[in-house]
């Protein structure tokens, strides 16, 4: 058997898993970009930014008076596409895996991922169910990623 050994040779490999990253952040980038909006608005009250293996993590400074960030923001950690914001650092070092899950969602699913998970929460609790603890998108993250 002859062996190609040409100008292309050895390149396909490679070159698939780049062109899934490329995809795979085109697909996420609706939310990524509003991720991205609202890191510039807490980019304005002194929130701290750093990118993170592909991710851009975001955490709100400490400064946010009685009842810190968590309780305006009503969340410890949201992801947006390739964007986590998290309230504090110490959240976004206990979420971090749990979030990277849903950055992976948000991979898969693109722009269905929202309405997705929104109608997952929609059907839970019509069921009488939880509607953030029981979706199937939460059961993922905490299964792989902890949180």
């Amino acid at each position: 058997m002859h062996q190609h050994t040409g100008a292309g040779a050895g390149r396909a490999g490679p070159r698939w898993p780049r062109l899934w990253r490329l995809w795979s952040l085109f697909w996420a980038s609706p939310y990524s970009l509003l991720g991205l909006l609202l890191c510039a608005l807490g980019w304005l009250v002194g929130a701290r930014m750093r990118r993170v293996n592909g991710v851009l993590e975001a955490t709100m400074p400490s400064s946010a008076g009685v009842g810190g960030w968590r309780q305006c923001l009503l969340f410890s950690a949201i992801t947006l596409g390739h964007v986590v914001i998290a309230t504090n650092d110490r959240e976004l070092e206990r979420l971090r895996a749990h979030e990277r899950v849903h950055v992976r969602q948000y991979e898969r699913w693109g722009p269905l991922f929202v309405p997705a998970y929104l109608l997952s929460s929609l059907a839970l609790w019509l069921r009488g169910r939880d509607p953030y603890w029981d979706n199937p998108f939460e059961v993922e993250a905490r299964r792989l990623g902890g949180g």
